[in-house]
């Protein structure tokens, strides 16, 4: 399994609150087109305007994928999120669902 962490920092807190609701609501439906993700974490940190956005994917060719397609993407609401400040990628060493 293969992640990929993605840093926003500036990001009003109502307006990633509004932005994370969205992107739970969209997902409802499935990953975007192009983002073969199988899971999703958001951690944001509202006093710090900091959001940490982890995106699961099975192989690393799927994380190559995704993430040129989400590196492409403009955000549904400019700013919403703050600005993206940083993408990694990492193997994932452990995953419990505990």
């Amino acid at each position: 399994m293969h992640a990929r962490v993605a840093t926003f920092e500036g990001g009003d807190p109502e307006s990633v609150r509004g932005m994370l609701a969205e992107i739970s609501r969209q997902s409802q439906s499935g990953p975007p087109e192009g983002v073969p993700a199988v899971g999703l974490l958001a951690l944001h940190q509202p006093d710090q305007g900091k959001v940490l956005a982890i995106t699961l994917f099975d192989t690393e060719e799927d994380l190559d994928q995704g993430d040129a397609t989400l590196s492409s993407m403009d955000p549904p609401v400019p700013g919403g999120m703050g600005r993206r400040t940083s993408v990694e990628r990492y193997e994932v060493g452990i995953k419990l669902d505990l």
